[in-house]
């Protein structure tokens, strides 16, 4: 049997016992950031094919196109699917203390969900039309998104681990911009209460060396009452890096992720346009 996946949370700034009452949405969801620190139907449209010159190995790198007038920067490679639907009138933050709050809408677009999603980390948000939800280390490739999945009537942990890598290194994922990931391989699959923890190796074919460069990533999922759909941080680094200390951000970084059903309101909510 596998070794429990262990990883290390961000103390909470709460109480255990301290019961905070929110006067309206907009209170409970600003304290909700401060706290990351301590399908059947019509779907919610996302675009599918959304282009961008794209250069893989330095997007995976970066999250930015070294050479955009290059003929690699040409390529045309589409934006990552990443199934995130924003909803309409909120914003992706990050705070001074790292704590980063998304609401995002789940199920279909007549009657969506709302979900608040969180977690804490030390890499900056990601700007620009590639991304969704992520913080990302321009440096390194250290970085952390957000991405969704159809549940298809099943429970986090009853989920095979072909639903996280088909989810994760499919043709049009967050790491297949030159051709999806090879020698894909679950190392651990862990599960605590409403989430499921896993560890995955993989490698990116870097586009300017030719060369398979293995990297390690850490997903927290979970499926937020009642929805069908997965919610998931996924965070990663180099294979290299990883052995060098970069698995300790990664793992604080996916250990501080929740994602909770947002609070009720009078207002409807809708899907938010993309620039």
């Amino acid at each position: 049997a596998p070794s429990p996946l262990v990883l290390q949370t961000a103390p909470s700034r709460r109480s255990s016992d301290a019961t905070v009452l929110f006067s309206n949405r907009r209170d409970f969801i600003s304290n909700a950031a401060i706290a990351v620190g301590s399908a059947s139907g019509m779907l919610i449209s996302t675009p599918q094919s959304a282009l961008a010159d794209v250069d893989t190995d330095s997007f995976i790198r970066s999250g930015m196109v070294s050479m955009p007038m290059g003929v690699s920067g040409q390529a045309g490679k589409a934006k990552p699917v990443t199934g995130i639907v924003l909803r309409d009138g909120s914003e992706v933050s990050r705070d001074k203390s790292g704590n980063v709050l998304s609401e995002i809408l789940l199920g279909k677009s007549s009657d969506p969900t709302p979900v608040l999603a969180t977690f804490s980390s030390p890499w900056p948000l990601a700007k620009g039309g590639l991304f969704d939800v992520e913080c990302r280390d321009a440096k390194t490739g250290d970085g952390a998104f957000l991405t969704v999945a159809s549940a298809k009537g099943k429970s986090v942990a009853d989920l095979p681990k072909t639903f996280f890598t088909d989810s994760l290194f499919s043709s049009t994922g967050r790491f297949s911009f030159y051709g999806a990931p090879t020698d894909v391989r679950v190392k651990k699959s862990d599960v605590d209460g409403p989430y499921r923890y896993l560890e995955i190796l993989f490698s990116n074919l870097s586009q300017s060396t030719n060369a398979e460069i293995p990297r390690t990533a850490l997903v927290a999922a979970t499926i937020p009452e009642g929805t069908d759909y997965v919610v998931m941080l996924v965070g990663s680094s180099t294979s290299n890096r990883w052995k060098r200390g970069a698995e300790k951000s990664v793992r604080e970084t996916v250990g501080s992720f929740k994602a909770t059903l947002a609070p009720t309101s009078g207002l409807k909510a809708r899907a938010k346009e993309r620039v």
